[in-house]
């Protein structure tokens, strides 16, 4: 399939033939979303910990006389009824991580560019790189392709002067072609790809791979 290539005033200035193995997959939402369960369970440090009455620090003797009191019974400060006490089915310290196959990996990530693509939602530019970084120059730049929402704008690698430009401007994501990933893509309604970090999507996911994927 052909995509339009865009320069960066907003206007179609060529075309550009990508893969229709990564570019117009149908839509797995099942697929789509293991993946971004996955990858957010990776995300997690699982460090929570909470002191269970075993670990509180406190005295274990019985705090008064069982009966004739007047109370209600009591034994140790270290109850969880009581403030300061341990915590009952509290939090410790685990492993959320979650397996995922690579092929689920990769096809969730097609599945989104080629949503992307059918939603009008992918846009391609010749290149993008300043000769100093400027937040006023990002700003004019997603004007011309009418941002008005998150954005993800994807390079061939990481390039300093463009990650510069768009630090200060909310909801815009700068990230090398290699790493984009399913929360990524989800997170952000619109994507602007150059033409170098497409190709390399291509060769990322397209269908060479597809025996061995």
């Amino acid at each position: 399939m052909q995509l339009p290539v865009h320069s960066l005033t907003g206007e179609v200035a060529d075309h550009i033939e990508v893969s229709d193995y990564v570019f117009a997959v149908p839509f797995n939402n099942a697929v789509v979303h293991q993946a971004m369960v996955s990858q957010q369970a990776n995300a997690r440090q699982g460090t929570a910990d909470t002191k269970t009455r075993g670990e509180v620090a406190g005295s274990t003797k019985k705090l008064f006389a069982q009966k004739q009191t007047g109370n209600a019974r009591a034994g140790s400060m270290k109850s969880p009824l009581r403030r300061g006490g341990g915590v009952v089915w509290g939090p410790h310290p685990r492993d959320y991580r979650q397996a995922l196959p690579k092929k689920m990996r990769r096809l969730a990530i097609r599945c989104l560019l080629s949503e992307k693509v059918r939603a009008g939602e992918l846009i391609a530019v010749q290149e993008l790189d300043f000769a100093e970084a400027k937040t006023k120059e990002m700003s004019r730049i997603l004007s011309a392709f009418g941002v008005d929402s998150t954005v993800l704008v994807v390079t061939p690698q990481s390039v300093e002067n463009v990650i510069k430009s768009a630090r200060n401007i909310p909801g815009v994501k700068i990230m090398p072609a290699a790493l984009l990933n399913v929360v990524a893509l989800l997170n952000h309604k619109k994507v602007i790809i150059t033409v170098e970090a497409l190709r390399k999507a291509d060769d990322l996911w397209g269908d060479k791979l597809a025996a061995g994927v």
